[in-house]
């Protein structure tokens, strides 16, 4: 019988999780100083470098815009939209 070690994903320093963390707020911070785009509807995780958003945009345009805000903020690699556009019927 072989036993085959499975690699682990390689530990992250504290480096690369708080600068996780302050894209994450900037982004946040940008949101909510957007007149077209909502902080409180907007979920915004960052593993490194890469954002992914959740929630619910009222428009294509505005889940765009979100998208665009996201990717103006220093260090982000990818960002990653799964937000729903919300019907406003």
């Amino acid at each position: 019988m072989t036993v085959v070690k499975v690699p682990s994903e390689p530990k992250r320093t504290m480096g690369e999780v708080i600068d996780d963390a302050s894209i994450t707020a900037q982004i946040k911070m940008a949101l909510l100083t957007h007149h077209s785009t909502s902080a409180f509807k907007t979920g915004v995780e960052t593993n490194n470098g890469v954002v992914t958003l959740s929630g619910k945009a009222t428009s294509g345009a505005a889940k765009d815009m979100v998208t665009k805000v996201a990717n103006d903020v220093h260090g982000v690699k990818n960002v990653i939209n799964n937000m729903i556009i919300e019907n406003s019927l």
